[in-house]
């Protein structure tokens, strides 16, 4: 008996959401963000517009994608779609918290588009506050291709900033962790204590600061 392949099954990135509301909206932007989990680093938001007659091959969530397939997509989004980029801080996250700061860079990337969409499709469960009409996707990275191509932009680009303060504290791993909460980046935090780039209010930090 043929096994079935449950890859090939699996529903990947669509049009249907855009199109769906294509009838009450004319411009349509996607909305993701990467870097809430991490105890190092901003998070960064990326809004999409994409142009539907020349959408990239293999779109999809960007944490489903190869880092060297995300680039070469990410190419392609970047030089032929409108995108804007929105980065909260880690002093704004540990002022505000993660979810204020996730929704602060989500609003930075939608002003910073070209041209304002007239609904935002956001991957989750909550939207920012926007005088735009917004309308939240559960798992949206894996429905919209706009926001998919969202989270693809977001990942590579925070992706590129781990790397590049990495340089700074090697120890770290950063370029391979990305700042996660993995047992080689909590074995560095106990062993050199907390840097300027970790986020205080995490329970994490938060604790080495205090012993």
């Amino acid at each position: 008996m043929e096994k079935r392949d449950n890859n090939s099954s699996r529903i990947k990135p669509n049009l249907d959401l855009e199109i769906c509301h294509s009838q009450n909206y004319n411009i349509i932007a996607g909305v993701d963000e990467a870097g809430r989990g991490p105890w190092v680093g901003p998070v960064y938001s990326a809004a999409v517009i994409l142009d539907q007659g020349n959408i990239p091959d293999g779109i999809n969530d960007s944490k489903k994608i190869s880092p060297r397939k995300r680039k070469e997509i990410f190419n392609k989004i970047t030089s032929n779609h409108m995108f804007g980029v929105g980065v909260a801080s880690v002093e704004e996250i540990d002022k505000i918290n993660i979810l204020e700061a996730t929704f602060l860079a989500m609003t930075r990337a939608i002003n910073n588009l070209e041209i304002t969409p007239d609904l935002v499709l956001v991957d989750g469960n909550i939207t920012p506050e926007t005088v735009i009409k917004t309308k939240s996707v559960v798992k949206g990275d894996a429905k919209s291709l706009s926001i998919a191509s969202a989270s693809i932009v977001a990942k590579v680009l925070r992706d590129q900033y781990m790397e590049e303060i990495d340089l700074e504290f090697p120890s770290f791993n950063w370029k391979k962790n990305k700042g996660y909460g993995t047992k080689e980046h909590l074995s560095a935090l106990e062993h050199h204590g907390p840097t300027k780039y970790h986020r205080k209010s995490f329970s994490p930090v938060r604790k080495m600061l205090s012993l």
